[in-house]
């Protein structure tokens, strides 16, 4: 299911992924911020320090070895993890319920940009991998998949240009 993207009050916008997951909050936030975690699932990222005001840096990984430092704007430990993206934000919140918990990743995105439609499609198959390792399975980045997804976020980035 695409992420619903909607015009924020006072400009910009968010889009909003739901992720009901059989796991508990604590599983689901270990694979938030552990790094070995991390890796299998959003290999970009790495916590360096983890807490409001901490750093998570953003491995390029074109060859360079440069990394992004990316502030945590907003730390709640097993609830909300919030850091900087870019000139946007991402935020994750979690939220228990009796089989598992939710999982919510807000996008908030100042402009829309030819590039948003890839971060949509990237954080989609990347919640995907999160849900495979979440279950025990390792996926590799899936290409074909990336690919499908971007052709429907590039389609919904364009209607919100609108």
């Amino acid at each position: 299911m695409l992420a619903v993207i909607e015009k924020r009050e006072g400009g910009g916008y968010v889009a909003r992924y739901d992720r009901p997951l059989k796991h508990s909050v604590e599983k689901v936030w270990a694979a938030l911020t552990q790094n070995d975690k991390l890796a299998k699932w959003m290999s970009n990222l790495q916590v360096e320090d983890l807490r409001k005001g901490g750093t998570i840096k953003f491995d390029m990984k074109d060859g360079s070895g440069t990394f992004i430092d990316m502030k945590i704007l907003d730390f709640q430990e097993y609830s909300v993890l919030e850091f900087e993206w870019g000139e946007d934000r991402v935020r994750f919140e979690l939220y228990p319920k009796p089989d598992g918990c939710l999982l919510v990743l807000k996008e908030f995105i100042g402009t829309l940009t030819d590039h948003t439609s890839k971060d949509l499609s990237g954080w989609h198959v990347c919640l995907d991998m999160l849900s495979a390792l979440l279950e025990g399975r390792y996926m590799e980045f899936p290409k074909g998949e990336w690919e499908k997804w971007h052709d429907k976020y590039g389609i919904a980035v364009k209607q919100m240009e609108k």
